[in-house]
Parts: structure tokens; C-alpha cells; sequence
């Protein structure tokens, strides 16, 4: 959940010219920090860091203002992080966290510091990769079709006869429906099967469209990168011409580590008494 700030009008023609910083990830560094001019809003804002002893949370300025989660704006958060991955460990934030003020970001470090190394700590030298698996439907129809007795036979009964009835239709529909069920089940559980040994953790998504049967995120260490890209050409390459992977990353932990915030008003001020970490592992 992003943190609570006024909502105000956007960049183009805000009614205020309060500023506040945008938190994109924290990283375990003691040393101040730049990144480059390519923080959000598309002003050119530099990033930096903003410490607790050990502890730093990567930041721009930023109007007061709601971001839209638009491809702009999400591709301009990924990519702060993914250039911070490049060097560390990061502990990715909510797509539009800000904060008011400085000193609440060093306050949300210090109130948080165990869990933060803690989660730091878990995630070390890991990376995220995303893997879809799209099938040939009409493929995989016909091969259940030519394996499966039943459905073969119930088939052919329909071809044959005119007056096949609607019962035997409706019949053989579920039947195929069932059969492919099984049959997506089979294959998830395999790639999950073949790909285990070289994961440290997986998240599963759901699937979108007819023709994607998976839709995940595996956490894996840096050092199995290429093992598990190997693995996942090697399944491929084995259900070529019935399954589709399309592989992705490397990322940002972001289906693994959740942090959510609680904020309250003190007068005018946001600030921030409790936050808690939720790591998938």
C-alpha cells in the first residue's frame, strides 16, 4: 500500500508546490549514493539515498501529488530499481510511495530496521524471474482426442450419426473440458517439478487468457541464473510446438517481499508509528 499523501493535481498543474520524496526501494549502504537524473515525474530528478545507519532508502523529489500507474510512470519505477539491482540487494517499495518529508523516511527506517535487514538478509543475492507457459489448445485437443478412449469413441458416435443429441454434445464437451483440466495440471506441475531444485521460492499468478496455463515468479540466487535459464530451455525445448515459455528478468524481488505501511495524521504531518513486512520465502 503506498503511503498517504494529499491528493493534489498532477505535475502539469499542481495547486502547490510542496515536495516530498519518492521511495522506490532500501538497500543495506551507509555511504551516500547517487544514480541518475531519471526519477519519476519526468522532470529529470536525481536519485539518491536517504540513511539510517546501514540502512538507506533510494529516493527523488517529488511533487505532493497521486501518480497514475501509467506504463510511463510504472516503467520509470521499475527502472530506478533495476538500476539499483545492478549493485545491490534492494528491498522493492509499493509503486507510489511518498513521503512528506526527510525526516519520515528516516523515521520509517528507524522504526523498522530489524524487519528491513532481516528482509535484506533473506533476499541476499537473489533475483526474480517470471515464467508464462501459453499452450496450443487445439493441439493438445486433438492429442487427447487420439489418447483418450471415451472421448474418441463419444466423438465418433457424433460424427456418424445426423441426429446426434445435445446430451451427447454437452457430454463430450465436458469431457474434453476435464481432460484438458488434467492435462494443463500435468504439464504446470512438471515445469514446477523440473525447475525446483535451482528455486529458492515461487509465487504463482493467474493465468491470463485460454492460453496461458502459467503465469509465476521464482526466486532464485545469482549464482543459478544460468542453471535455471538452462532448465527452462531444456523443458522447452521438450514440449516444443505444444507449449510456449516466455521467460523474463532478472527483477526485483516484487512478488516476494510486501510492505505495507500504517500511517496516521499527527496536526498536519503524516507520520508513520508501524509498518509490517510480509516475505513469501
Amino acid at each position: 500500500m503506498a503511503a498517504e499523501v494529499d491528493r493534489l493535481q498532477g505535475p502539469a498543474g499542481t495547486d502547490s508546490q510542496a515536495e516530498g520524496k519518492y521511495v522506490y526501494c532500501i538497500i543495506e549502504e551507509s555511504a551516500e549514493k547517487t544514480f541518475g537524473k531519471i526519477g519519476i515525474g519526468g522532470r529529470g530528478d536525481e536519485i539518491y539515498t536517504i540513511h539510517h545507519r546501514n540502512l538507506a532508502a533510494v529516493v527523488s523529489d517529488t511533487p505532493l501529488v497521486v501518480y497514475d500507474p501509467t506504463r510511463e510512470n510504472a516503467l520509470r519505477h521499475e527502472q530506478v530499481n533495476e538500476t539499483v539491482m545492478n549493485d545491490y540487494t534492494v528491498i522493492p517499495m509499493s509503486f507510489g510511495t511518498i513521503f512528506k518529508r526527510r525526516d519520515d523516511v528516516v523515521a520509517f527506517l528507524d522504526g523498522t530496521s530489524d524487519a528491513l535487514m532481516d528482509v535484506l538478509q533473506k533476499m541476499r543475492d537473489k533475483i526474480e524471474l517470471g515464467l508464462k507457459v501459453n499452450w496450443d489448445r487445439e493441439a493438445i485437443i486433438r492429442e487427447i482426442e487420439q489418447e483418450n478412449e471415451e472421448i474418441s469413441r463419444l466423438k465418433a458416435e457424433i460424427t456418424r450419426s445426423a441426429s446426434s443429441t445435445y446430451f451427447a454434445r454437452m457430454q463430450l464437451g465436458r469431457l474434453v473440458e476435464q481432460a484438458l483440466t488434467n492435462r494443463g495440471d500435468e504439464f504446470v506441475a512438471e515445469v514446477y517439478d523440473h525447475l525446483r531444485d535451482t528455486a529458492v521460492a515461487s509465487r504463482a499468478g493467474k493465468p491470463i487468457g485460454d492460453k496461458m496455463i502459467l503465469n509465476a515468479a521464482f526466486l532464485v540466487e545469482r549464482d543459478k541464473a544460468d542453471e535455471f535459464d538452462q532448465k527452462v530451455q531444456d523443458i522447452a525445448r521438450k514440449y516444443e510446438g505444444k507449449l510456449a515459455f516466455r521467460y523474463t528478468g532478472p527483477w526485483p524481488p516484487y512478488n516476494f517481499v510486501n510492505i505495507r505501511l500504517k500511517l496516521e495524521r499527527a496536526g498536519e504531518a503524516t507520520v508513520m508509528p508501524a509498518a509490517s513486512l510480509n516475505v513469501d520465502h
